[in-house]
C-alpha cells in the first residue's frame, strides 16, 4: 500500500506500508479523547488475519502479526447524502481540532509500538490500496 501525494509536482510516495492496515479515519465534530483511545484500541486488537500455520480465519490482530498501519485523514467520511444533490460535512470536525485529533491518534497508535505510516493531513492525494482479501470495515463508537 502507497501513498502518492498530487500536491508534490514528482509524485513523490509519502507514506508505503507491508502487511497490515490501511486506515481512512474521519473525525467527527464530537470525537473526544475517549474515541481515540476506544479506536486504537479496536484497530489493534480486533482479530482480522488468518493464521497462516492452520489456515484459520479471523485468529490474530495487527499487533500480533507484527503489521504496520497507514493512516489517511478523510473527512468525507461524514457527509451526510440523504438531502439535496451535494454532500454536507456539518457531522465532521473542523478542520483544525480534526488535525490536531488526528495527530493524537497517530501518536497513541505509535506509543503501542507498531510501525506506522500516514499520508498528508488534508493534501489532495492519491491513495492506492492493495487489498489481500475484500475485508472492509466501519469502526465507529456510538455515544451513549
Amino acid at each position: 500500500m502507497a501513498v502518492p501525494t498530487r500536491a508534490n509536482p514528482k509524485g513523490d510516495i509519502i507514506g508505503k506500508i507491508g502487511r497490515g492496515l490501511n486506515l481512512l479515519v474521519g473525525i467527527a465534530a464530537t470525537d473526544t479523547d475517549a474515541e481515540l483511545d476506544w479506536m486504537v484500541r479496536k484497530c489493534l486488537e480486533l482479530r482480522l488475519f488468518g493464521d497462516q500455520q492452520d489456515g484459520s480465519r479471523w485468529k490474530k490482530s495487527v499487533q500480533e502479526i507484527g503489521g504496520e498501519l497507514l493512516v489517511i485523514s478523510q473527512f468525507t467520511l461524514y457527509a451526510d447524502c440523504r438531502k439535496g444533490r451535494r454532500p454536507s460535512f456539518d457531522r465532521s470536525a473542523d478542520p483544525k481540532v480534526a488535525q490536531q485529533l488526528y495527530n493524537r491518534f497517530v501518536e497513541k497508535l505509535r506509543e503501542r509500538g507498531l510501525r506506522v505510516e500516514t499520508g498528508q493531513f488534508g493534501a489532495m492525494m492519491q491513495v492506492s490500496i492493495e487489498n489481500d482479501g475484500s475485508v472492509t470495515l466501519l469502526l465507529e463508537r456510538e455515544i451513549a
